[in-house]
């Protein structure tokens, strides 16, 4: 998908200096009009490409809001609390912007007549009954995390029932790609980072949980071709349909990085999502999103530090919470 296709559009990424935000501003940047809402408590303003607009403000003030999203033709939200346990330590807060924060683009892009492209999870699915997962699962999160995700989810496809309003959730599996970096940085970057030290690469538990990780720049491949297709009110599985255990992941860091770790395992994290992994018939059928990195590659990438496969452009916890 090219961005060249929205060429046309005024668009506002919020939480768009960080991670899955800065690639999309990236890839969008050389054919649209961008604007950036971002408070820059997580996200890195070196980033962004210097031709974007960036109002730096809180996506929980309606005025920084509105002052963003005026005359925009199409919003992809990011803004978001994306740890599992921060959700648990501090759940009132982290609803304010999974959820809130929601509320008040749903509302602003009312104003304007915008679509919306938001940032759901698979984590909705909490311990899913059969794998793949598919769009029709029962959704019963385990965490206030996912409970605010399937919050989100659900008021953008509503939204589009109710008002009109065209809306697409994209619910993203394990998500990794360059710049994921901080404290919630995710297995993969976690796991580089011990590998690339011969330090221990640590797995909670003993390694066979399963998780279908996918590249950003396919992440931000379904977020173009969420902005134009004419399916709305609807939800999207974003992943490759691939599943790899966390042991196996551990193994395949330490192979492409020559490291010398040693894998070592801690005691499980209670409530730990035992298995996952993305039915993506449907984006495949109906939007025509296809995973084009493979996880091999896309580690050796990381490694290697190449450019060449971003086409489109989380203390540490490593284990695999589901984005």
């Amino acid at each position: 998908m090219d961005s060249s296709a929205i060429s046309d559009k005024t668009v506002l990424v919020t939480g768009g200096a960080g991670f899955i935000g800065s690639h999309l501003v990236e890839a969008l940047a050389p054919h649209t009009e961008v604007r950036v809402l971002d408070d820059f408590s997580t996200g890195d303003r070196t980033h962004l490409p210097e031709d974007v607009t960036v109002v730096e403000g809180d996506v929980r003030d309606p005025i920084a809001l509105q002052q963003a999203a005026r005359g925009v033709d199409v919003i992809f939200h990011h803004a978001a609390v994306v740890s599992v346990s921060q959700s648990v330590a501090a759940p009132r807060q982290s609803n304010r912007t999974n959820v809130d924060a929601t509320l008040l683009v749903l509302e602003q892009a009312r104003q304007e007549d915008a679509r919306v492209v938001t940032a759901s999870s698979a984590a909705v699915y909490g311990h899913p009954a059969e794998l793949p997962v598919s769009e029709t699962a029962a959704t019963e999160p385990t965490s206030p995390y996912g409970i605010q995700k399937l919050a989100l989810d659900q008021y953008t496809r509503r939204y589009a029932e109710l008002y009109d309003l065209p809306t697409v959730a994209l619910r993203y599996f394990n998500v990794y790609g360059p710049r994921q970096q901080g404290p919630y940085s995710g297995v993969i970057s976690a796991f580089l980072e011990q590998a690339r030290a011969d330090d221990p690469i640590t797995i909670d538990g003993d390694g066979e949980q399963t998780r279908d990780f996918v590249h950003v720049s396919d992440v931000v491949q379904a977020n173009l071709l969420a902005a134009t297709t004419e399916e709305t009110g609807e939800a999207y599985n974003v992943g490759t349909g691939d599943r790899i255990t966390i042991r196996e992941l551990a193994e395949t860091i330490r192979d492409a990085t020559d490291s010398s770790s040693s894998i070592v395992h801690r005691e499980p994290r209670t409530g730990d999502i035992r298995h996952s992994g993305a039915d993506t018939e449907k984006a495949n059928r109906t939007l025509g999103y296809d995973a084009r990195v493979d996880l091999e590659s896309g580690v050796r990438s990381l490694v290697d530090n190449d450019p060449d496969l971003i086409t489109a452009p989380t203390g540490h916890e490593p284990i695999a919470e589901m984005d």
